[in-house]
């Protein structure tokens, strides 16, 4: 299936490619303005060197995964934010505000781990309840998954394409078809293995703290896990 070229490509330990319009670096100047943090603060949270820090933020270096991942955590936003074309204040949390978003098919940043490419729709909304991710997966034996990924709240998987082998560490692996759906706990460790030799394409909706996927994500980058 062909995808849009507004996509964030990420090979593991690769550089990132922002979707046209998005500017990371003027969301970290923007959110650093806002909270009234110095680079060296910053630095501080995040790991990274404040020459490195000066650099994105005036365009001249691109985003690895992993300082894309030390950014997200340290400055405590979406990983999606990061794509945005400047900082949002956060959405009200009263009566009904009327936020929408609309994702053209094969649109949306994305993240590309060895096991499996993430898209995000919605990647507009900040402090969403929920989650929405279309996984691409990669890995076709579970061997070589690692440990299964868990975290807060429920998760909502629908096939869109493919078939794959749904694992717990509760439960015997489960084969969904496409059409198939699951609901679950997600701190139940869980994980999702292509079946066959075609593409396999989910929806996952997750109601986990963008927080705790960031925790589950991490040790997806390109490394299998201890």
């Amino acid at each position: 299936m062909k995808m849009s070229d507004s996509r964030v490509a990420s090979p593991p330990g690769g550089d990132l490619r922002p979707p046209l319009g998005s500017n990371p670096g003027a969301v970290l100047r923007e959110i650093r303005t806002e909270k009234g943090w110095t680079l060296t603060e910053v630095s501080e949270r995040t790991r990274i060197p404040v020459s490195t820090l000066s650099k994105i933020e005036t365009g001249k270096m691109s985003l690895s995964y992993e300082k894309l991942l030390r950014l997200s955590r340290g400055l405590e936003i979406d990983i999606t934010q990061l794509f945005s074309a400047a900082a949002s204040p956060p959405a009200s949390t009263h009566t009904a505000t009327g936020r929408r978003s609309i994702t053209p098919l094969g649109e949306g940043p994305s993240i590309q781990t060895a096991t499996y490419n993430y898209t995000y729709p919605s990647a507009d909304l900040l402090n969403k309840l929920l989650n929405p991710m279309i996984i691409d997966i990669k890995v076709r034996s579970i061997d070589d998954f690692g440990d299964l990924m868990r975290h807060s709240g429920e998760e909502y998987v629908l096939v869109l394409e493919g078939e794959c082998e749904f694992h717990t560490d509760m439960y015997a692996p489960s084969l969904l078809k496409t059409g198939d759906s699951v609901y679950f706990d997600a701190s139940m460790g869980h994980g999702y293995v292509a079946v066959g030799e075609g593409p396999c394409r989910i929806l996952s909706v997750c109601s986990a703290t963008d927080a705790d996927l960031k925790s589950a994500l991490q040790p997806l980058g390109g490394e299998k896990r201890a």
